[in-house]
């Protein structure tokens, strides 16, 4: 899924395994997927909450702790492959050509330090040439990018002066500073509201046309995704079920899980229709149905079912998991 005119993914994943290893058993929250991202080229990846979309994210940047552990896979970013780095290697490419926005903003701003020193840190972090005041002129764009007003006061005040979406825009702006070649971000318009979320989702499409970073927005909200991503990629029970162009997807979904997503959404319903509901709910990572992860909750599930699907390309750019996917209608 490269952008067309580029020669190679900024991001390409290769069967990447996640797995946490508890006490209860083996949890496989990232199970085999696979995906890339090019250069300036915006990728949605969607799913209810425990689908693995978080964990994805993190396994990509190097932040997967114990219990967890990729236990297999290759990330090839530029065509490095992250997996083989060490924790120095890491610490070098996140925040300056990798950067993550997280849905929480205290896991990226220190509660006791300054929000100019916090800026001016992740400047210099990876280049201490940068004179102070050349750092302070960037770290006060940066947050007048995101929107927030007055920014020169603004830089000399500490996270608890600032609301929650406030503090989501500074660390939205910390990891725009080094114009990091990709960015992860992990719904980071959550705590904000329409319409600032409508400001950084325009400034994250302007810094990808205009500097070639590849993003890949993590959500489970179809509506920010619909207007932002170029592709997008569907998760359910660790794995990837559905991929293809954003407007392919949201018009013609072929997947049961897809279309059971957009059928909950008010926009893709005629008005005084029902939403549709998804019987039943996700299942445990501990505890993963036999054949189709899906199986237990679809209304067309069938014998084959019972057998783990593969991921299968019945339409040119369609990527689904299924053995019963639709022609792209409305499937409900």
């Amino acid at each position: 899924m490269t952008a067309p005119g580029t020669d190679a993914p900024t991001l390409e994943v290769r069967g990447l395994a996640t797995h946490f290893f508890t006490k209860a058993g083996v949890a496989k929250a990232v199970d085999g997927i696979s995906f890339s991202v090019g250069k300036g080229e915006i990728m949605g990846l969607v799913g209810e909450s425990g689908s693995g979309k978080s964990v994805t994210g993190f396994s990509i940047i190097g932040l997967v702790d114990p219990p967890g552990r990729v236990v297999g896979g290759e990330i090839l970013f530029q065509g490095q492959n992250l997996a083989n780095l060490d924790g120095e290697a890491m610490r070098q490419l996140r925040g300056n050509r990798i950067a993550m926005i997280f849905q929480d903003p205290m896991m990226t701003l220190n509660p006791v330090l300054r929000i100019d020193t916090q800026m001016v840190e992740t400047i210099h972090a990876h280049d201490s040439s940068v004179p102070q005041q050349v750092a302070l002129a960037r770290a006060r764009d940066a947050l007048g990018e995101v929107g927030i007003p007055s920014p020169d006061e603004r830089l000399r005040s500490y996270p608890h002066q600032f609301s929650g979406g406030m503090r989501q825009r500074v660390a939205i702006a910390i990891a725009l500073l080094n114009k990091p070649d990709l960015i992860i971000a992990d719904e980071p318009t959550t705590a904000l509201d329409v319409t600032i979320q409508g400001q950084i989702l325009y400034q994250a499409q302007k810094l990808c046309r205009e500097t070639g970073t590849a993003l890949i927005w993590i959500t489970h909200d179809l509506a920010v995704i619909a207007g932002l991503a170029d592709h997008i990629s569907v998760m359910y029970g660790g794995r990837i079920v559905e991929q293809g162009p954003i407007a392919d997807v949201l018009d013609r979904p072929m997947h049961p899980y897809t279309q059971g997503l957009l059928g909950s959404v008010p926009g893709h319903n005629r008005r005084g229709q029902k939403l549709f509901q998804i019987p039943g709910m996700a299942p445990s990572l501990l505890q993963m149905p036999e054949g189709c992860a899906f199986r237990p909750r679809c209304q067309i599930a069938d014998d084959a079912c019972l057998a783990e699907p593969l991921i299968t390309e019945p339409v040119a750019g369609r990527h689904v998991r299924c053995y019963h996917p639709s022609d792209g209608g409305a499937g409900r």
